[in-house]
């Protein structure tokens, strides 16, 4: 299985898993549901910390740790609430990545950002987006992973938003090993072009907020242009 079919099985679960969520279900369940479904798409295991799907909601959004920490809450949905789901199959070593926030308003998935009421909700993921778009338009092949964490942690900056991440980082490269990721950080001198697969994931947050916002795909360099797998 190619990178691009691993990818898809996440993505196809994020969306399976939106038609399904709804209020009062617990997040035991949200998890179980998204990791059968990628087993049942191709997964035949989960390349992190055997965890197929890491579910945080409400206040938990802002919360970022290690997975060997990672213990899903026995929460239920709420009526309106904010759910993000980070997945990580993989077939023969091959990986997916990938992660999305989710809102909830009067019961049902708002799919389209500009409908979702909670300014506050709304504005966090019109930043993800901006900062996706961000990334196509700033990098190329000679950018380097400092040079990207630097201009995306300062337009984080510069918006009023905070990096939530615990290591500081933005994202990290697709490798065998997660123990051999290297990562979109300060002090990294390695070009982006000079690994096949990138994951860009910026977990942000306004200061004294409760609620975080992530979304993460995977990217890579196809003749000098810088594309979404």
């Amino acid at each position: 299985m190619k990178y691009k079919e691993v990818q898809r099985i996440a993505k196809e679960t994020i969306s399976y898993i939106k038609t399904v969520i709804k209020p009062k279900m617990n997040l035991l369940d949200v998890k179980k549901l998204c990791e059968e479904k990628m087993l049942s798409l191709g997964a035949t295991s989960f390349w992190y910390w055997d965890i197929g799907a890491f579910v945080f909601l409400g206040d938990e959004t802002n919360l970022s740790l290690s997975g060997k920490e990672y213990v899903t809450s026995d929460r239920l949905i709420e009526f309106n609430d904010i759910i993000t789901i980070d997945l990580s199959p993989q077939n023969n070593n091959i990986w997916g990545d990938y992660a999305r926030t989710i809102v909830i308003e009067n019961g049902k998935v708002v799919d389209c950002i500009n409908e979702i009421q909670n300014s506050e909700w709304r504005n966090g993921l019109l930043m993800e987006e901006r900062l996706h778009q961000e990334l196509i338009d700033f990098v190329t092949p000679q950018t380097t992973f400092e040079e990207l964490y630097m201009y995306i942690n300062n337009l984080i900056n510069n918006e009023g938003f905070i990096n939530l991440d615990f290591m500081g980082n933005l994202g990290h490269s697709i490798v065998k090993n997660k123990n051999e990721r290297v990562y979109i950080e300060n002090g990294n001198h390695m070009l982006l072009s000079s690994v096949n697969y990138f994951t860009f994931e910026p977990h942000i947050s306004i200061p004294n907020s409760s609620y975080g916002y992530k979304k993460e795909n995977i990217y890579y360099f196809s003749k000098e242009k810088l594309i979404e797998l």
